[in-house]
């Protein structure tokens, strides 16, 4: 699939450690000791819920299927606007930088390992079990892979190995694992400091600029030019986050990549209009969102936002990541059972939709990932 495919393709990424608690800012050297980040699980979810939307009635394909006709027939007045919801992705890459960076600063390799592996892998498993028991039900109109390319997928790495996929949304993990690679050999394993993490900025900003004027397929993998300015965002967030405000290197960073983030964003998303196209973005919409995605990542990092503490958010952080995994095709599976089968109206069949993917997703959190995310992490890292 091609990096414009991939955008248009969109889904939210693997979530990362649930942010509750980080260092504040330092403020003339001196830390103001922990405070509440919910606002950015709140705004994970918010992401989420984005490409939920486009995925449900934003974009053709399976989906139409699902609903018996287009959903920009479903909601000719929506679904222009759930187009844009793909731009979750970009938010999310936004929020992971700076998530990654707070999470791996001042540990060890292994364990920065083992937070990755046993945040990523569980529900993720369940997933991939769930959604191909689902559809190799006889009544279910969607095909399940061969067992061969269902346990590659239980790998992660089916994408590089050119494997199909269980879960559509899965290639934002692949993005995920490399972003984890370079900055777990270029941050953690020689150590976390402010130093070295603008110099790792730097360097992956070039070496990813000219990758993409190098046409190198390999290099394009590692480096992932048309999204490495959101991870490089984010973390340049972080460190505005973790040393203040009057910073002008960190803000250097996080301008720099917003100015190559939406230039990837406008390039991958945005057509000439086509009436066969499914939907047309505009141009100055797309650079809004992405705008958006920055400054509300940015107001968490300044604490502008830490009046939104409420403990629901939490919560709402915890779900975002199984509902990522389960939206997209259960939700097809879901739309034809209550639009078809049931003959719900589109406007009752979409939050419906929403709703029971976030229940589902609140099963997996409790009765997948909470007992199985803390064994996992002592078995990689046995002295935590």
């Amino acid at each position: 699939m091609t990096a414009a495919a991939q955008l248009t393709a969109g889904a939210p990424p693997a979530a990362p450690d649930l942010v509750t608690t980080a260092p504040q800012p330092v403020i003339r050297g001196r830390s103001r000791g922990p405070s509440r980040l919910r606002a950015l699980d709140g705004l994970r979810l918010l992401a989420a819920l984005m490409v939920a939307a486009y995925h449900l009635g934003g974009r053709g394909g399976e989906i139409a299927q699902a609903w018996g006709g287009s959903p920009a027939q479903q909601f000719p007045t929506a679904a222009p606007l759930f187009a844009y919801g793909c731009l979750g992705v970009q938010i999310f890459f936004v929020i992971s930088g700076f998530v990654i960076c707070l999470s791996g600063w001042g540990r060890t390799l292994r364990a920065f390992i083992a937070s990755r592996v046993s945040r990523l892998y569980p529900a993720y498993w369940a997933a991939i079990l769930l959604i191909t028991a689902v559809f190799a039900l006889p009544w279910v109109a969607y095909k399940a892979l061969p067992p061969s390319e269902v346990l590659t997928n239980l790998t992660m790495l089916q994408q590089p190995l050119g494997v199909d996929r269980v879960l559509g949304v899965c290639w934002t993990l692949w993005a995920e694992m490399r972003f984890y690679a370079l900055f777990a050999l270029c941050v953690v394993l020689p150590g976390a400091t402010r130093g070295r993490v603008v110099l790792f900025c730097a360097g992956w900003t070039l070496a990813a600029a000219l990758a993409q004027a190098a046409h190198e397929p390999f290099l394009d993998t590692v480096l992932m030019p048309e999204y490495a300015p959101f991870f490089i965002g984010g973390i340049g967030l972080y460190l505005l986050h973790r040393y203040g405000a009057h910073d002008p290197i960190a803000w250097a960073i996080v301008l720099v990549s917003w100015l190559i983030g939406q230039h990837y964003a406008v390039a991958g998303l945005w057509h000439a209009p086509s009436a066969t196209a499914f939907s047309y973005r505009s141009t100055a919409v797309i650079i809004a969102v992405v705008t958006l995605g920055f400054a509300l990542v940015a107001a968490v990092a300044l604490g502008k936002l830490q009046w939104a503490n409420w403990r629901w958010l939490t919560v709402a952080g915890a779900l975002t990541y199984p509902f990522y995994l389960v939206h997209e095709h259960l939700g097809w599976v879901v739309v034809r059972a209550l639009q078809q089968g049931a003959g719900l109206p589109s406007y009752a069949t979409l939050p419906l939709t929403v709703g029971l993917m976030l229940l589902l997703a609140w099963v997996l959190h409790r009765f997948i990932e909470r007992p199985l995310t803390p064994v996992l992490k002592r078995s990689i890292d046995p002295r935590r």
